[in-house]
């Protein structure tokens, strides 16, 4: 694993690109605390931005962007297409739609934000999947997008859209957090050069993680919080982690697990843990 020391050292996608090792997500901040946010994380070191449109906080996060006065240059901003917005014209409108709420002219990565499936499209759904990621290839070249990538494909998705694809998926993230650990879709992933960023690293609304007694158990060994452990495990894993908190004193901690190194036997420990809730969900069995 490439040796890496704060939040801000880079690894490199399958396109030449860098980006952040770690990223600031908003997932589920509302767009009323966002801009806020968003500014306190940059003033606070994070230079790796991660939102979506169904968030519903673009617009608010590039407020928050534009606050902290830092150049767009410095900052790596992801944005995410709807699954209501597939296909090739209405992803090139919706990612036209997402750069006008940002307020910029490029993303550093844009994904494609569910694979649509059989359950909702049947024998349909590679098909449109290949027609939404023509559109991503095409603003790609066009250099609206600097690297292009999806979330919550599975291998088997990946295995369709490259019957077609012209540009191999940059990034693909997934939520992973200790009893949701994707053991297997991570190694194929990374075997296929593709970056694997974790979304709810921490387990998200409703789980146990930050409390179970292992996790707690090997925390105190170090003298990190539970969340600084789970963040070094997905780390460890040559995962980009996407922490998100609109506390300013959890931002800091969130950033702090660059000074410890989790054995072999903990980070086994922790990726045997049972599920401790999450969202989890399949992403062929969703209906939105």
């Amino acid at each position: 694993m490439i040796e890496l020391n704060n939040i801000n050292d880079k690894l490199n996608l399958n396109n030449g690109v860098q980006i952040p090792c770690v990223g600031y997500g908003t997932f589920r901040t509302p767009a009323d605390v966002a801009e806020k946010a968003v500014s306190d994380a940059i003033a606070n070191g994070y230079r790796h931005i991660d939102t979506a449109a169904v968030y519903g906080n673009e617009e608010a996060v590039g407020k928050g962007i534009k606050d902290s006065g830092i150049d767009r240059k410095d900052l790596f901003v992801t944005s995410k297409l709807w699954n209501t917005n597939r296909g090739y014209d209405a992803t090139k409108k919706a990612f036209q739609e997402t750069l006008d709420r940002l307020q910029m002219d490029y993303l550093d990565l844009y994904l494609i934000h569910w694979p649509a499936n059989q359950k909702q499209f049947g024998e349909d759904a590679a098909k449109i999947n290949a027609e939404t990621w023509r559109a991503m290839e095409d603003l790609y070249h066009d250099g609206k997008i600097r690297a292009i990538g999806l979330s919550n494909f599975m291998p088997h998705h990946i295995v369709d859209l490259m019957q077609t694809a012209k540009v191999a998926p940059a990034v693909d993230q997934i939520e992973v957090h200790p009893g949701w650990p994707h053991t297997e879709e991570v190694k194929y992933l990374q075997a296929h050069n593709i970056l694997v960023e974790a979304w709810a690293p921490l387990g998200g609304q409703g789980a146990t993680v930050m409390t179970n007694p292992t996790i707690l158990q090997i925390a105190d060994k170090y003298g990190k919080s539970a969340a600084q452990v789970c963040l070094r495990w997905v780390i460890q894993q040559g995962v980009v982690p996407l922490p998100k908190s609109v506390h300013e004193e959890r931002m800091i901690q969130n950033k702090d697990f660059f000074d410890f190194e989790l054995t072999d036997e903990e980070m086994e420990k922790i990726s045997m843990l049972p599920n401790m809730g999450g969202q989890c969900a399949d992403p062929d069995d969703v209906d939105f």
